[in-house]
């Protein structure tokens, strides 16, 4: 089987260890939790996401977590999607 490279067109300005604020570079505690039905219902095109990530939430061999501030976790700052297979972990990220 051929394997096909794939690259990532994304520019990292800075690694951090929790969410931070580019314009004040104030610093929040993090946390990554599971998506919920709840969660999806304000992740939409209208609300300024532009990967449908609905139809991403709805496969079944799929993980979405959500990317929040620790005491303001109905707010998603990102999402991420792993699908596991036996030799290869795909993911999706915004």
């Amino acid at each position: 089987m051929k394997k096909t490279a794939h690259f990532i067109d994304i520019e990292i300005d800075k690694l951090t260890n929790s969410i931070e604020n580019v314009i004040t570079s104030d610093s929040f505690p993090t946390g990554v939790l599971p998506l919920t039905r709840n969660d999806i219902k304000t992740i939409t095109k209208k609300n300024g996401w532009n990967f449908n990530w609905k139809s991403e939430f709805l496969k079944p061999d799929r993980d979405v977590y959500k990317l929040t501030i620790t005491n303001n976790t109905e707010v998603v700052q990102g999402l991420i999607s792993l699908a596991v297979t036996p030799d290869n972990v795909y993911m999706h990220c915004s």
